[in-house]
């Protein structure tokens, strides 16, 4: 996103206005699954719009879904996070401690054992199906200032997390079930030197299943930088000519799927990409939804649910809502 334009734009899976304004060690078994399994209940019983809230000014965020069908929904507007499940319309807030100070909560992710993941402000956040919390560790400022940490990926020795503020990427190392403090990890200013640090706008980010590549999402650049965990290699993701800045995405297999919010029409674009995700091409673009300022998605059976956050026109209007749609790549492998 370029200077001067006010939405806020981000993204989500274990932060978008101009920037806002000592690790603990606690033990958490973490594994390595996202939420995207099949459900059990057919697309026709399902319904089509979800209600995350009916308060004012919630401006829905972040998303993830459950091996099980529960839905956790994140709010940039008042850090609460809302829990429902995929066979109701309706979210009810989800009482998560310790996280009463956070003014804004990005993205969400869950892992195989329904624990709940959540960035936001400085601050990674884990808790139980219950809403106890099981860890925190919070970010140190990067080359910019202080962190405003926006989407997180999980594999099986890591949890990664992008940092919409400054050009740096987090990490939280996962050793026999202990999650470490969360550092530094990589400063991605060194893949496109000439770019403007201040203009990064680090978004969405996603692992392999085998946690060896990550791909995020600079909606400064207006491109998805693929990196090699192990050389932290950092090449830009080749779709051809296709500008594709995204704010959340979803990687199932070789397919990606993404949330564009500026610099092309609003919705969920798709594309298929080569074995050792380099290179790729867009193969459907899902702009006639119900949308309404997209910011991420999540995906469970055969069904897309894309968070509709309405943070172009802050507070916005209530309901805040999800909208679900189809998967038109249902059967691809």
């Amino acid at each position: 996103m370029p200077p001067g334009n006010s939405a806020r734009t981000r993204a989500h899976a274990l932060v978008h206005s101009p920037a806002r304004t000592a690790c603990l060690t606690v033990a958490v078994a973490l594994l390595t699954a996202l939420a995207g399994a099949p459900g059990p209940a057919a697309a026709r019983d399902l319904p089509d719009t979800y209600v995350v809230s009916t308060a004012p000014g919630v401006l829905p965020e972040g998303i993830a879904i459950g091996r099980d069908g529960t839905m956790y929904v994140s709010s940039d507007g008042t850090g609460a996070l809302y829990r429902g499940r995929v066979g109701d319309p309706d979210l009810k807030p989800f009482a998560a401690r310790g996280v009463e100070d956070r003014t804004s909560t990005l993205g969400v992710h869950t892992d195989r054992r329904g624990r709940v993941l959540s960035v936001g402000g400085a601050t990674l956040s884990v808790h139980d199906r219950q809403g106890r919390l099981l860890a925190t560790r919070t970010a140190l400022g990067g080359p910019l200032g202080a962190p405003d940490l926006n989407d997180l990926a999980v594999t099986k020795d890591a949890v990664y997390v992008t940092d919409w503020a400054n050009p740096v990427i987090h990490r939280a190392e996962i050793r026999n079930g202990v999650l470490g403090p969360l550092e530094p990890w990589l400063d991605i200013r060194g893949a496109f030197p000439q770019f403007p640090a201040q203009y990064w706008l680090l978004n969405g980010i996603v692992a392999n299943e085998s946690g060896t590549t990550l791909l995020v999402a600079s909606n400064g650049t207006e491109a998805v930088w693929r990196i090699g965990t192990a050389a932290k290699d950092v090449a830009r993701l080749d779709l051809g000519e296709e500008s594709f800045g995204p704010d959340g995405m979803v990687l199932r297999g070789r397919t990606l799927y993404a949330v564009l919010n500026y610099g092309a029409p609003h919705g969920v674009y798709i594309a298929r990409l080569d074995e050792e995700l380099r290179t790729g091409a867009v193969t459907h673009r899902l702009t006639d939804g119900p949308f309404d300022l997209p910011t991420t998605l999540a995906r469970h059976g055969c069904r897309l649910y894309v968070v509709n956050s309405q943070l172009d026109e802050p507070p916005g209007r209530p309901p805040y809502t999800v909208s679900a749609i189809a998967d038109p790549t249902c059967g691809t492998p």
